[in-house]
């Protein structure tokens, strides 16, 4: 098990700091170590009070850990004073911990500055130097180069800048930017970006803490710089995706996220192989489409297709009977994950779907059943989703939602050249969507 050494504050109510960075590097196998540098008392609505930690003590911490367990890799948070900043890399070179994550916590998501001139000078001039990767937002990128960063371009000219001060890898995290959340890693030579959706979710209390605490523990445990980027990024998108409603402002992200992923993997199988054995042993072959049908249901806080369950192979239909050749597995069809991952975010119950036959009969009988629709136009669908294999239905569904204000129970399309019209039945679940399906197929 590798070891893992925070160095920042505590947050008394568990969602960011030394706390987040504890459950991070546990639930990711590692093993966590800490030095308090100081002492909060704060709750989701904000900090009421701050005590630091007398430098002398932050540096007994660290030599009392790094001198008898050793440390894989280390990661820094909240140091607050220029004192505190050379004390922390002075006991990291002597114990010669090569694999430093820094998190240069200087703005608050207020605005407010958490560093002050003296420290973040010190920062900049003694500890960047020896970080093996940096991990400034907006705000702060913007500190460390003296010019305003505010959309790719500029991220990148950042990077570039922070590169000079010594760090051999700076990435600059766009969660502030409008849109989808694109960071940006800069290597000395090349860029990459990570890209992910932005989620409706505001309770994002912690998200950088933990996620330099998860690059920490992945670069210890041996992943290349990118690859640790890679797997931090699905990290922290998921716990944002399943982050916590607790207290009355902001709370935090969901360290749990990502036991959670494995832990109901059987659970949305179990349920999805229900739905579909009723729904085999009902008449409703006339459902079916041409291009056959798939019923599909995600795990909480799903990302990709490969977290969604489907029926590889598809349904077909002999004259009224369903033919289901093989069971529900993860990652089946891009197509039907497509319409569950856009319906998700704006409803992350929304885990659900099915495909069925399009005619304005059925549609007239949805809407005699008091079902809700919402429709897109594929026309009107842009030359670059249609070169990207899967995306065309995941674009649709976000069209014909946007703006809605509420959930559908179907979302339809009338087609296009070469292109089948279809029907997507939503629910919250498999079991759900069955019975809106059989209600039609009764109808129909």
């Amino acid at each position: 098990m590798k070891r893992i050494l925070t160095i920042a504050g505590s947050d008394s109510g568990g969602g960011a700091g030394i706390q987040a960075d504890l459950k991070t590097i546990t639930v990711l196998g590692g093993y966590g170590m800490s030095a308090i540098t100081a002492v909060t008392a704060q709750n989701s609505i904000g900090v009421q009070g701050v005590h630091p930690i007398p430098v002398d003590f932050i540096k007994l911490q660290m030599k009392s850990v790094l001198s008898d367990f050793g440390a894989d890799a280390a990661k820094t948070g909240m140091l607050a004073s220029p004192e505190i900043v050379t004390a922390v890399a002075e006991q990291l070179k002597h114990y010669r911990v090569e694999q430093l994550v820094v998190d240069p916590v200087m703005v608050a998501k207020s605005g407010d500055t958490l560093l002050n001139k003296a420290a973040q000078v010190t920062m900049r001039d003694v500890l960047l130097p020896m970080a093996h990767l940096v991990t400034p937002n907006l705000p702060e990128a913007s500190v460390l180069c003296g010019f305003p960063v505010n959309d790719l371009n500029t991220m990148k000219d950042a990077a570039k800048k922070i590169h000079e001060l010594g760090p051999p890898y700076v990435l600059v995290k766009g969660g502030h930017l409008e849109g989808d959340a694109v960071d940006v890693l800069f290597d000395g030579e090349g860029f990459q970006t990570y890209q992910s959706p932005r989620l409706n979710n505001r309770n994002t209390h912690g998200t950088g803490c933990t996620f330099s605490a998860a690059l920490a523990t992945f670069l210890a445990q041996g992943m290349t710089v990118p690859e640790a980027v890679l797997e931090s990024k699905r990290f922290i998108t998921r716990a944002i995706a399943l982050g916590l409603d607790l207290g009355a402002g902001c709370g935090p992200t969901n360290h749990y996220a990502q036991v959670l992923q494995w832990k109901e993997r059987e659970r949305v199988l179990k349920d999805l192989r229900e739905a579909v054995h009723r729904l085999a042993h009902q008449p409703v072959g006339e459902l079916i489409p041409e291009v056959r049908a798939n019923l599909g249901y995600a795990l909480p806080g799903a990302l990709d297709h490969e977290d969604v369950a489907a029926i590889p192979g598809r349904i077909s239909q002999v004259e009224e009977s369903l033919l289901i050749c093989r069971e529900p597995i993860f990652g089946a069809s891009r197509h039907i994950a497509g319409v569950i991952l856009a319906a998700m975010r704006f409803d992350s119950e929304m885990r659900s779907a099915m495909n069925i036959r399009y005619s304005k009969k059925m549609i007239e009988v949805c809407q005699g059943l008091g079902f809700r629709a919402a429709s897109f136009d594929r026309a009107q669908e842009p030359e670059d989703v249609k070169a990207r294999e899967g995306s065309t239905l995941e674009w649709g569904t976000q069209r014909a939602l946007k703006g809605l204000g509420h959930i559908p129970d179907l979302v339809y399309d009338e087609g296009d050249v070469g292109k089948e019209p279809m029907i997507r039945i939503l629910g919250r679940t498999p079991s759900e969507v069955v019975d809106k399906v059989l209600r039609i197929g009764v109808r129909s």
